[in-house]
């Protein structure tokens, strides 16, 4: 009988600083203010999270209309749109917003690019909440495209053009699109340093490291998570013979051998991959493929940061934080994403 001789698991992998900081955030939110505690979108595209935090009372809702007034809000990671942003402010409850910093960067340049005539060319996917956030901050400037052929069906602008995308892209299909819109319009502007999201581009570098040596790629994430979709066709592009996104080890099959290349995309946890690892219990072991270090940090949201330093309930609030005694500041690096869910938990 056939089985897993070996599986390579790439690093780095799991959560970026963008999901740290906006699960960490969520979970000091539940422990501020009692139950329920509303979320625009899902602070994350990731099943088991979203379950996780619904479990201790968020409620997750795509409309502000299922906010009563007041009632303390969370926007997730994916930005939101500014109109959005400032009637959910106008509601009068705690509004915290998590969105990811290098989001936040993009919806900056399209509102830079766009004061200036810029006609803005963003690669992005439809629907998703990324792109449908920052198509809102200049909606009459934005020619939001997926692939070459759309980008050569946009008609010419008439002033000149920026390059922008969603940050979760796949490097290969965005580099792509890019060196056509360069073609195009030898002029065209792009931001000092790209887009894309570093973890991302990471992530794929770390599995094409393994990509040649493996029989079969697991990518661990939802199928709502952008980066994990972009991980699946990176492992494709690579010429894996079996490529399989699971949500966990239930949905692993039977019948994988050889070595497996295992890799988690920006919003899966870490106890998943390792869970996976153990149903695939490889006879030969694991190793970990190291292809680059992270140390990005991103801090907690202002608004959340100065919430926590106002009331003053450090003391009180489950555990949460390293020194209950300190009122000063949260030492918010010494907490995990993965030990906040644990918490949630009771684990």
């Amino acid at each position: 009988m056939e089985r897993v001789e070996r599986v390579l698991l790439a690093w780095p992998r799991g959560f970026c600083a963008g999901v740290e900081m906006a699960i960490k955030s969520l979970a000091w939110m539940t422990a501020l203010f009692e139950p329920p505690v509303y979320c625009y979108h899902e602070i994350v595209h990731n099943d088991l999270v979203v379950e996780r935090f619904k479990a201790a009372g968020v409620r997750f809702v795509e409309s502000l209309d299922e906010v009563p007034p007041g009632a303390p809000l969370m926007l997730s990671a994916h930005g939101s749109p500014p109109e959005l942003v400032e009637a959910a402010r106008r509601r009068g409850g705690v509004v915290v917003n998590a969105v990811c910093p290098l989001v936040k960067k993009v919806h900056h340049e399209v509102k830079v690019r766009s004061s200036k005539g810029y006609t803005i060319v963003y690669v992005g996917h439809e629907g998703h909440q990324e792109a449908v956030g920052t198509e809102a901050v200049a909606p009459q400037s934005v020619r939001r495209i997926e692939s070459v052929e759309e980008l050569a069906a946009l008609a010419d602008p008439a002033g000149p053009v920026a390059f922008l995308a969603q940050t979760t892209l796949a490097l290969d299909e965005w580099r792509t699109i890019l060196e056509a819109a360069k073609r195009r319009w030898p002029e065209l502007w792009m931001p000092g340093t790209s887009d894309l999201c570093f973890a991302t581009t990471n992530r794929q570098a770390a599995l094409k490291a393994i990509a040649g040596r493996c029989d079969a790629v697991v990518v661990v994430g939802s199928r709502t998570s952008s980066n994990t979709l972009a991980l699946v066709r990176t492992a494709e592009n690579a010429g894996c013979p079996t490529v399989l996104r699971v949500d966990d080890p239930s949905e692993l099959p039977d019948g994988l051998h050889g070595t497996v290349g295992v890799i988690a995309g920006a919003s899966a946890p870490e106890e998943v991959v390792q869970a996976i690892v153990a149903r695939l219990n490889p006879c030969e072991g694991t190793e970990e493929v190291r292809d680059t270090d992270e140390d990005e940090y991103f801090p907690l949201p202002r608004e959340l940061r100065e919430g926590l330093r106002r009331l003053g309930v450090l003391s009180a609030v489950a555990g949460l934080a390293p020194d209950p005694g300190s009122v000063a500041g949260v030492d918010d690096r010494a907490m995990s994403a993965a030990s906040a869910l644990d918490r949630l938990s009771g684990a």
